[in-house]
């Protein structure tokens, strides 16, 4: 009779036991539940349904980046392993690419192959974190740390850049002073200048004559970039769309004419032709053929083409 307590024993440690798995369990769905909501993986997860019944018209009407594979990744640009690389811009007249390092400011301009042509001092700036080429030599360059966009000329012989030289315009405070403006870029179309805030992600627009900025800068409506950081944007000249980095959400994603989410490719290691995830993905630009063009920090290049 003494030892019939012992089943209960076991029982109690049994029970225990199952306390404990059932508690693990609730906090592992916990923790994926809110990486899932961190990533917008159910926004994502919705986008990628409606991208299964698209339409042919409508894919041939947009950029369509599910298509898309890298043909160039993760080529190491040389000698920039401590200068991060910020943004990247396609200029259609030189036929090159254009980026921006931030921790040494400097321009480097770039083969469509990400083979370096020159690198370009640029002297009085504190943090440039955005480019894009408005055309006929014009360049904007956006400086994160001071609040501010140039608007610079550089041509065969451009060897450095003085910020004292070019005409510069206060992109005014932000929400959160270290994750500032970010992302630039030039609409021809629409001849105004877009804007991006890091986080939260913002845009704003800003008209202009091609030269110079007029007015004041306007904030958009931006329901669509349910992304954890805004890194850099792109015109695709063909469609008009917009392209929108998040280097925090591994992701590209395009938007059509009213702001609406088109479709999407993301940057992690075995998606879209990627060996490796996209370590911090701070640049991206779009050609007049629809290739696009990448840069990552520290000193990565990455070229996409369209898969016919």
């Amino acid at each position: 009779m003494a030892t019939q307590p012992l089943p209960t024993l076991k029982s109690a440690r049994r029970s225990r036991f199952a306390m404990r798995w059932y508690s693990w369990l609730l906090l592992v769905a916990a923790a994926v539940y809110g990486l899932a909501f961190a990533m917008h993986w159910d926004d994502r997860g919705v986008l990628w349904v409606r991208e299964r019944f698209e339409s042919p018209a409508v894919r041939q009407e947009s950029v369509w980046l599910p298509d898309y594979r890298a043909v160039i990744d993760a080529k190491v640009l040389p000698g920039m392993e401590k200068d991060e690389a910020s943004d990247l811009a396609y200029d259609p007249q030189t036929k090159t690419l254009f980026s921006v390092m931030g921790n040494k400011p400097f321009l480097v301009e770039l083969t469509l192959q990400g083979d370096v042509l020159r690198k370009m001092p640029l002297v009085g700036w504190s943090n440039p974190e955005g480019v894009t080429v408005m055309g006929n030599g014009l360049l904007a360059i956006v400086d994160e740390r001071e609040h501010m966009l140039s608007i610079v000329k550089v041509d065969a012989d451009t060897r450095e850049l003085n910020i004292a030289n070019f005409p510069k315009y206060d992109l005014g405070p932000s929400k959160s002073q270290n994750k500032a403006f970010e992302a630039v870029v030039w609409d021809s179309r629409n001849q105004h200048m877009l804007l991006g805030e890091e986080r939260p992600p913002a845009l704003f627009s800003w008209k202009g004559d091609g030269k110079t900025l007029i007015g004041d800068k306007v904030k958009l409506a931006s329901h669509a970039l349910d992304m954890r950081n805004l890194s850099a944007l792109a015109i695709d000249p063909r469609t008009g769309h917009m392209l929108v980095l998040s280097a925090d959400s591994h992701l590209l994603l395009e938007l059509d004419k009213k702001g609406e989410q088109v479709s999407f490719i993301s940057l992690l290691g075995g998606f879209n032709g990627l060996k490796n995830t996209i370590p911090r993905a701070e640049g991206v630009t779009i050609d007049e053929a629809g290739t696009l063009y990448m840069v990552s920090e520290p000193n990565l290049f990455y070229r996409f083409e369209k898969q016919k």
